[in-house]
């Protein structure tokens, strides 16, 4: 069970992607903006994963302030407690992040680091308040650490672009390097769910094929086909069963949220 709730924050980060393009400002949410997951590893309930838009001030500036929470819940949290908090402070007009915070506790395993970014220099640093350590690290153009990727690409016009077929890449700063991650816009589909049938966006992100999941394809995120882009459901086939997590509540939700038939 180790790592499904922080892979759960991944893919709805991972829902959206392009490369070396600003986005224009904010649209798609604002302050106040909060919706919570469910998340099942099987036929198991497994946790509850919350994302969530504030305000803060960095650099003298008004900044968006995300949180990402997950956790373990019932029977899961007796056999793997986990509890994991993301946030990140970027630019209300850029998307671009200033700062960002790990806080993990995965059944004893931790992390506890928090990110600077200086897009002058194309760095970031991070201090590790576990190791005592503190280290630099070259960053390119427009790097985005894991939770403001989401957000980031919330708000780009591409999106509704995109052909089926179609892979775009994103530069993502994670566990101390950039990685390339790689997605392909797979169609359109009319999705059942307790809000009745929503519009979606089908995402396949490329992963890394033998150690967690089936295969490089084994993952896929459907995201509301409309001016929010919220994600809507997530599944994965693992190495050993499969994980599913679906929009459980939501609030706060900047533009009308689209749903063709009550249940």
């Amino acid at each position: 069970m180790k790592k499904l709730l922080f892979l759960l924050l991944f893919f709805i980060t991972s829902g959206f992607s392009s490369q070396g393009v600003q986005p224009p400002k904010e649209d798609a949410f604002d302050v106040g903006e909060w919706f919570q997951f469910r998340i099942h590893y099987g036929m198991i309930n497994a946790g509850i994963a919350e994302l969530s838009v504030r305000e803060a001030v960095r650099n003298n500036k008004k900044v968006f302030h995300a949180k990402g929470r997950g956790y373990t819940t019932g029977m899961t949290k007796f056999f793997f407690e986990v509890e994991d908090d993301y946030q990140s402070y970027f630019d209300k007009e850029t998307g671009n992040p200033y700062q960002f915070v790990r806080k993990i506790n995965e059944g004893g395993y931790t992390k506890n680091q928090e990110g600077f970014f200086n897009p002058q220099n194309k760095t970031v640093l991070v201090k590790d308040y576990k190791r005592k350590t503190e280290k630099t690290f070259e960053v390119p153009n427009n790097v985005q650490d894991i939770l403001s990727t989401f957000y980031y690409l919330r708000n780009h016009p591409k999106v509704d672009k995109l052909k089926v077929g179609e892979s775009i890449d994103i530069d993502m700063f994670f566990d101390d390097e950039t990685t390339k991650f790689k997605l392909k816009f797979m169609g359109r589909e009319d999705l059942k769910t307790k809000f009745g049938v929503i519009p979606t966006m089908i995402f396949r992100p490329y992963v890394q094929a033998g150690r967690v999941f089936k295969e490089q394809e084994s993952l896929t995120v459907w995201i509301s086909d409309d001016d929010n882009k919220l994600p809507i459901r997530i599944k994965a086939s693992l190495m050993v069963g499969s994980l599913k997590a679906d929009l459980e509540q939501f609030k706060g939700l900047k533009h009308t949220f689209t749903v063709k038939a009550k249940p």
